[in-house]
């Protein structure tokens, strides 16, 4: 048996509540990169990097060594992290090192975490 939501029994509109929600939504176009946002955070291995960067600065072997991955593999997951800003990077030298893009990176993530470890 499904456990469907709840519905109203009545149909009934309440428009000035309708409309004020309307007026504050952020534009689509936002919402479309939000949506794009945490299908990037929909990867597990994306996931694991974002959280190795949150404890420091790595370069992309590190990364590898750290998730027993290919430095391949973790440059295409790299690649697609910076695309969505939620990464930057510095070269230094031959090296190049990753972090998370900014603090909002950092609380995403750890606000992300900690609802997933609530108990419900």
């Amino acid at each position: 048996m499904r456990d469907d939501p709840p519905i109203c029994r009545h149909h009934c509109e309440h428009t000035d509540t309708v409309n004020k929600v309307r007026a504050a939504m952020a534009p689509e176009e936002e919402l479309s990169a939000l949506a794009e946002l945490f299908k990037v955070l929909g990867d597990r291995t994306r996931a694991r990097i974002l959280e190795a960067l949150a404890v420091s600065e790595l370069c992309v072997c590190d990364l590898a060594a750290i998730l027993c991955l290919s430095q391949s593999a973790v440059s295409h997951q790299l690649r697609l992290l910076r695309a969505t800003k939620l990464v930057r990077y510095r070269k230094e030298g031959k090296n190049v090192f990753y972090s998370l893009d900014d603090e909002h990176v950092r609380q995403l993530f750890r606000q992300a975490l900690e609802h997933v470890q609530e108990e419900r």
